[in-house]
Formats: C-alpha cells, sequence, structure tokens
C-alpha cells in the first residue's frame, strides 16, 4: 500500500485483534473469502436499482451476483422463493429496520419493542433514534424478577396501544424468544410481527435457536454477528396479498438508499454460502455450549448473571449490584488492560447512566470462530473473575 500511514494503522489493528480475547457478543472473524469479495473490482461499480432494472449500463455480472445472494440466503434459511422474498441491499441493520418501518408503518404510528435497558436494540424505538422520533415508541420489558419476557405484560400492553408492528429481537437478551406468543399477541391487536434476528441469525441458521420464519411477517438482520459476514443486512419478507415486498423494495430504493454496495452483496452471497454447511451447524452449537460453559463458571465464581444464564451467544453480567461495585465501564476497561474486550451495558432495572451503565455484555461467536471450546471457558471465566476482582482487592 502507497499509503503507509493507513497501512501502518490497519496493520496495528490487525495485531490487536490477534492479541486479545474477543468477547463482543456482536463480533466475529469472516473468512478469507470474505475480505476477497469486500477489497474486490466490484467497489467500482455502481448499480443503483434492482436487478433487471438499473440505471446504468455494464450489469449483467452485478445482477447475477445480487441474484445468488438472494437466492443463497433464502436456501440457508430453508425458504420458498413462491413464500419469501428478500432484499440484499441494506448497508447495515439499522438502516434495514427503518426501512422497514418507512414502509409498513405511517408517520406517528406505533412501534412496539423491547425497551433498550431491558435487551432491545436502539432501532426498537428508542427516543435518541431516529426510530423513536418519527414513530410513536411503545416499550415492553422483562418481568422484574425473573429477567425472562413477560408475556403478560406484553400482550397488556398490546392491547392498550394497538401498535401497527410490534418487533421481537434483542442486542442484549440472553434467553430464546417464544415467536408463536408474538404472533398471537400481533394477531390479538391486529399488528404485523417484525423479528430482528441480528444477533442470532447465525444460531438460526445453525439450527441452535428458534427460527422465527413461521410467525413473522418481515425478518431483518445483520450478517456480521453469529453469520459471520461482512457488515451488511438483510430484509425478508413474506410474499401474501398485502404486498409487503414491494413496499419494503421501494423504501430501501428509491427511498433511502442509492446505488447498492456490490462489493458488500458479493460478501454476503460468500458467508451464506459458507454457513449453509455442516462446519457451520457444528460452530452454531458450539457458541451456544460456550457462551452455557462460561455463564456458569462466571456464576460458580460469584457474579450474578442476568436472568439465570443463557440459551443464545450471549451473557449478561451484573458486576454493580454483586457487593464488588463495579461499574460497567470500568469492568470493561479492567478487563482491555487484561487483554479481554466486552462492553459495558445496562441491565434490566438499570439505575445508572448508558455511559457507565451496571453491567457488561459477553459473547462467544468470535472466539468459538478461533476455535475455543468449554475448557478454554473455563479459563477465560477465571481471567475474568482475576482481573475484576483486582479493583476490590486494591480497596
Amino acid at each position: 500500500m502507497k499509503d503507509k500511514e493507513i497501512e501502518k494503522l490497519i496493520s496495528s489493528e490487525k495485531k490487536r485483534q490477534k492479541e486479545v480475547i474477543n468477547l463482543i457478543a456482536s463480533e466475529n472473524y469472516v473468512s478469507d473469502d470474505v475480505l476477497k469479495a469486500l477489497g474486490s473490482e466490484l467497489t467500482n461499480k455502481y448499480a443503483e436499482g434492482y436487478p433487471g432494472k438499473r440505471y446504468y449500463g455494464g450489469q449483467k455480472f452485478v445482477d447475477k451476483i445480487e441474484e445468488l445472494a438472494q437466492k443463497r440466503a433464502l436456501k440457508l434459511f430453508k425458504l420458498s422463493v413462491k413464500n419469501w422474498h428478500v432484499n440484499v441491499q441494506p448497508l447495515s441493520g439499522s438502516p434495514a429496520n427503518v426501512a422497514v418501518y418507512t414502509a409498513l408503518v405511517q408517520k406517528e404510528g406505533k412501534i412496539m419493542g423491547m425497551s433498550l435497558d431491558n435487551g432491545g436494540h436502539l432501532t426498537h424505538g428508542h427516543k435518541v433514534s431516529i426510530t423513536g422520533k418519527f414513530w410513536v415508541s411503545v416499550p415492553y420489558g422483562v418481568h422484574q424478577e425473573t429477567e425472562v419476557l413477560d408475556f403478560d405484560q406484553v400482550r397488556k400492553i398490546a392491547e392498550e396501544h394497538k401498535p401497527a408492528m410490534i418487533v421481537a429481537g434483542f442486542t442484549a437478551y440472553p434467553r430464546r424468544i417464544d415467536f408463536k406468543k408474538f404472533r398471537e399477541i400481533a394477531d390479538a391487536c391486529g399488528a404485523l410481527l417484525m423479528v430482528d434476528m441480528s444477533h442470532f441469525a447465525g444460531l438460526v441458521a445453525g439450527g441452535a435457536y428458534p427460527s422465527p420464519f413461521e410467525y413473522a411477517d418481515v425478518v431483518t438482520t445483520t450478517v456480521h454477528k453469529t453469520l459471520r459476514g461482512p457488515r451488511s443486512a438483510l430484509i425478508f419478507s413474506r410474499i401474501d396479498n398485502r404486498e409487503l415486498y414491494k413496499k419494503i423494495d421501494k423504501a430501501v430504493f428509491p427511498g433511502m438508499q442509492g446505488g447498492p454496495h456490490l462489493n458488500q452483496i458479493a460478501a454476503v452471497a460468500v458467508a451464506l454460502k459458507e454457513a449453509n454447511t455442516p462446519a457451520f451447524k457444528k460452530y452454531a452449537r458450539q457458541v451456544v455450549r460456550n457462551a452455557q460453559v462460561l455463564s456458569n463458571e462466571l456464576q460458580k465464581l460469584g457474579w450474578r448473571i442476568v436472568s439465570g444464564g443463557t440459551d443464545s451467544h450471549l451473557i449478561l453480567v451484573d458486576t454493580w449490584m454483586n457487593g464488588l461495585g463495579v461499574s460497567g465501564k470500568e469492568a470493561s476497561d479492567l478487563l482491555e488492560k487484561a487483554g479481554i474486550i466486552v462492553n459495558k451495558n445496562t441491565i434490566p432495572g438499570e439505575t445508572r447512566s448508558p455511559m457507565d451503565p451496571s453491567g457488561i455484555r459477553i459473547g462467544t461467536p468470535a472466539e468459538t470462530t478461533r476455535g475455543k471450546k468449554e475448557k478454554d471457558m473455563v479459563k477465560i471465566a477465571e481471567m475474568i473473575d482475576k482481573a475484576l476482582k483486582k479493583k476490590s482487592k486494591k480497596k
């Protein structure tokens, strides 16, 4: 690379990634083939529109790439082209969610999603997000004592507010979601059901987490978390007489985006093919096993795990209320000094600032990609415990 300054910084980041234990729940490591597609000559091509309906010439190869990505996305999740459509152009998860709302919910209509401090995402209607400014947010949460989804509460809120759309999904909720119950509640109040499976899409693909497709009207997902692909997103929509997919396609383009990033779409196609293999299914199951072992070991060492455990790839650890008084930010900083990367995170019933909350979020996808198994999780739990208890020893 002629730009030595950038080359040095990239080299430094590459070195950093190799030297740390990466427990960021929303990060992973892509294959060399995914990186090759991202860095290919497809970067040069402008392809505004959809396959067969572009506004520029020279599209015969990129059309095939986008169509292949769509075909592989449907195949991975065992969906029929007669019943489901997928848009592979969203640049990332947040724009994908906004596109769905733009297409299917009127301005100032009601969106009912999990609150941020209970495990939801900013784009599920939080006030600081555009989704909480253009639409009316109707939040739901978890049971105060069990810290798992309270469907009685969800049903009550839905019946009272009659939202246009209910969003099932999370960014920091460790348990399985009962999509059937969400479908029943949505039907009872006349709402559309959207599932944001960004965090657990790879687990669904690998058969390690329930599939939402039997119950959802729309499913969104990022590709760069448990799916182990590039930073991108997919929007799946059911094909029926409501023609939701046509509205969503128009919301993505020309509603929100211009030309798609074909290098990104090609990398998505590569990742989807990789995910549709026996090896990936084995990987997905190992991700969950690793998370459960890590959760159990931390509990043995005296740390309170939100909801008492995990059914997925992530764990929420209460670092503040366990007697040591380590805030989420302090915990994150202490662990980084020890070579372990996590992120600070709010927990249910949060009393502190989101910038310095009461807990941390831990995930196992990245380290599982590196080949770590149950015995490694035992050692990592001990390392986490040692790093965080340094503070209490200094007092």
